[in-house]
């Protein structure tokens, strides 16, 4: 009976915990700022993003702008993927940090980052709870990739 109690208080605390890190409507507004920083003809950022993330030293791929960092920014903040992986993206018991250079689940390639993203991480190596594809949100294209731009920048600013 005891044994019952502890399972269902398991599962419970499982189910709760997925649903803290999945779910959630995707904004609809991807627009940036006009203070965004600029790229160079290299595709070197400049600059620092709003909320501290410094791009001076962050060689983005071709095809990848600091506003599209911005917008991933503004995506992951509401989006919820924050719930997980921390306001700051710096990880929780839940998920990794995404501001790092170790990566666990993924090569930290932009295509591995986006494959992470559309598909989630159904058994994770590390961390307890599994992330649905999308994270459990409804996510556009291009908030896919301004997320892409977002996660390669912060694990990259180093």
């Amino acid at each position: 009976m005891r044994t019952g109690r502890f399972m269902t208080f398991g599962v419970m605390l499982a189910v709760g915990g997925l649903l803290a890190c999945g779910g959630g409507d995707a904004a609809d507004d991807t627009t940036t700022t006009s203070d965004a920083p600029a790229t160079t003809g290299t595709g070197t950022a400049s600059g620092t993003a709003a909320g501290g993330l410094d791009l001076a030293n962050v060689q983005l791929p071709e095809g990848m702008t600091p506003e599209m960092v911005q917008a991933g920014k503004t995506a992951f903040e509401t989006t919820i993927c924050y719930t997980c992986h921390g306001m700051d993206a710096s990880g929780t018991p839940l998920a990794p940090d995404l501001t790092d250079a170790e990566w666990i689940n993924t090569d930290g390639s932009p295509e591995g980052i986006e494959q992470i993203i559309r598909n989630g991480v159904p058994t994770p190596v590390s961390h307890p709870a599994p992330m649905p594809p999308m994270g459990g949100a409804q996510l556009s294209d291009e908030q896919i990739q301004n997320l892409v731009a977002y996660v390669y920048a912060l694990s990259h600013s180093n």
